[in-house]
């Protein structure tokens, strides 16, 4: 949840002009703070899914928030 949360931040933040480089900063630290979660929730899941816990397919989970972060942190950065 809060992986998703920061993507969703980094999303939202748009810059006010070609000075705003505060923005896109706190946009690329979001972003790069939600692909280090991202990694920890692939772990975790790995345990769960070798416990018998939970199915494969809750692999899908952090794979995708991960491909969110990466899209932002490198074809969506916002521009100055």
């Amino acid at each position: 949840m809060v992986t998703a949360y920061l993507a969703l931040l980094a999303y939202a933040a748009d810059p006010s002009g070609p000075w705003d480089s505060e923005t896109v900063a706190h946009s690329n630290f979001a972003a790069g703070f939600a692909l280090v979660l991202t990694a920890v929730t692939a772990g975790l899941s790995w345990v769960f899914v070798k416990a018998g816990w939970v199915r494969g397919w809750w692999y899908a989970v952090p794979a995708g928030l991960a491909v969110v972060a990466l899209l932002r942190l490198t074809l969506l950065t916002p521009e100055l």
